[in-house]
């Protein structure tokens, strides 16, 4: 039951981390969306490319550290997971489940 708590935890921060990513509107997400969509922001002046690109280096660097800092605390900490074949598996079944509910979150908006 308690990792079930810790998956619903892990993809609600996964969440708050992409809304974050979207706060100012469309635009500034504008990495999250398909070449063609890119393109054609970038055409109507909309953004530039370098900005484009500098927003997703800076959001990706951020979200990386944080749900690496969030599974390693969960797992390490919250868990007391200490022999490596436990912790691989706990974070194996955690990113298989974000990874599952990124793509029904994408499917359904």
């Amino acid at each position: 039951m308690i990792i079930l708590i810790q998956m619903v935890l892990f993809c609600l921060l996964f969440t708050a981390m992409v809304m974050y990513a979207v706060r100012g509107g469309a635009i500034d997400g504008l990495y999250f969306y398909p070449k063609a969509v890119q393109e054609r922001a970038i055409d109507i002046g909309l953004i530039t490319k370098e900005t484009m690109q500098k927003k997703r280096k800076v959001f990706m660097t951020e979200f990386y550290i944080v749900m690496l800092t969030a599974l390693i605390l969960i797992i390490g900490l919250w868990n007391r997971v200490s022999d490596f074949k436990t912790a691989y598996l706990q974070a194996l079944l955690f990113l298989e489940v974000m990874n599952i509910y990124d793509g029904i979150v994408v499917f359904l908006f």
